[in-house]
């Protein structure tokens, strides 16, 4: 049996071929000097002001293959505060707190810790309850602690990969320990971070949280309003803390929003309630 002939893909060289055979290049002035490195290896080219269009669009480009790789093409995307603490943590922190003004901060904490148990069992949900055993959803998050941890942690406990797309902070931020490995990227565009976290979005859940909340949140109304994306479910948790922080209503009311703009999210407490608005969107 003849074996067919084998064309190559490329008649070039590829790029780590290059990239190997210029690392050990022979000591001469010439290829000691920074200007001799190849470009795509040469870190403080490419850390250059004028390169940010490039990194802006390595930091796109990285993460889409890596997803597209793993066949990732839904997500249910999880935001909320780094620093409502689990149930386990609330008593240590309440016992920390020495004067009266940070005894009422930790105690307003505690009494939110009931929310990482919702997106714990809220992401439970979405990673078991598809149709024939498929996952419809992957579970995202920022890949940090608190209501973070819960949602990579609800999808763990499932057995389901789950994403943690983590950004470069000035305090140290590890991922924590239940994103999947492979499925763990870290940002330092925070631009880039939030087209990624909305890229494969399906449904969105808000829980309690500060300004990196807000944002990404108003973001997304923007977008929802703006015609920029479809509709999809965005589920606020807690009506009390949403109400209390911000006046929806009077925006409506100043004329500043439309009245309908109050239907593009859904007040709720629970996982299951949660669940049933994004099950009725999409006939699930």
């Amino acid at each position: 049996m003849t074996t067919a002939p084998q064309i190559p893909p490329s008649i070039f060289p590829s790029a780590e071929a290059d990239a190997r055979r210029g690392n050990t290049p022979t000591a001469v002035p010439q290829t000691e000097h920074p200007a001799y490195r190849l470009a795509f290896q040469d870190d403080e080219f490419l850390l250059r002001a004028d390169l940010r269009p490039v990194r802006f669009q390595l930091e796109l480009l990285k993460t889409e293959l890596l997803l597209a790789e793993a066949g990732i093409d839904s997500t249910f995307v999880f935001y909320g505060s780094a620093r409502i603490p689990s149930p386990a943590e609330a008593p240590a922190l309440l016992a920390a707190a020495t004067t009266p003004e940070q005894q009422a901060v930790a105690q307003r904490l505690a009494d939110k810790a009931r929310y990482y148990d919702v997106a714990r069992d809220l992401a439970r949900l979405v990673s078991s309850d598809c149709k024939d055993g498929e996952r419809c959803f992957t579970v995202c998050s920022g890949g940090g602690p608190s209501i973070m941890e819960a949602a990579n942690r609800g999808a763990w406990e499932e057995g389901a990969p789950s994403l943690g797309l983590n950004i470069v902070l000035p305090h140290e931020q590890v991922p924590n320990p239940y994103v999947t490995p492979g499925l763990s990227v870290q940002f330092h565009y925070f631009a880039l971070r939030k087209m990624h976290f909305l890229m494969r979005a399906k449904a969105v859940a808000v829980f309690p949280g500060g300004f990196g909340t807000f944002d990404e949140l108003f973001e997304l109304l923007t977008l929802v309003q703006t015609g920029k994306v479809a509709p999809l479910p965005i589920l606020l948790y807690g009506r009390d803390f949403w109400s209390r922080v911000v006046n929806f209503e009077a925006l409506a009311e100043e004329g500043v929003i439309a009245p309908d703009d109050l239907k593009l999210f859904h007040f709720v407490e629970t996982a299951e309630a949660g669940w049933a608005i994004v099950k009725a969107h999409y006939g699930l």
